[in-house]
């Protein structure tokens, strides 16, 4: 499987943002999905995750701000971002974790930056 993250760009703080993540392949809809972030000279952190019985779960920072959703028709993770503050600029990245074997795809990153 083959993701791409999308979506990304440059918007003011208390901004909002759309990401999408395409995958392409036939594995999706059985399968967690996450986004996650890495700022400069910082480790890649989770954002939120999603589970193919599409329970959430939200970094604290996030919470309240971000909306993880997904859509396996479409085979697309979405992460919907609101309230954009300068400490979210960093480059998202999204993640498929397969539930038999545990087996990570990684989609290559968007970079989203908020100025203040």
């Amino acid at each position: 499987v083959q993701l791409q993250a999308f979506g990304g760009g440059l918007v003011q703080t208390g901004g909002s943002l759309r990401l999408s993540c395409a995958a392409s392949g036939t594995i999706f809809s059985g399968n967690d999905l996450g986004w996650y972030r890495q700022a400069p000279g910082k480790q890649r952190e989770l954002v939120a995750s999603i589970t193919s019985g599409h329970s959430t779960n939200y970094a604290d920072s996030v919470k309240g701000r971000f909306t993880i959703s997904r859509d396996n028709a479409k085979k697309t993770m979405y992460l919907q971002m609101n309230a954009l503050k300068s400490e979210d600029t960093a480059v998202y990245y999204c993640r498929l974790t397969t539930l038999i074997g545990g087996i990570e795809f990684w989609g290559k990153g968007t970079q989203v930056t908020v100025s203040s």
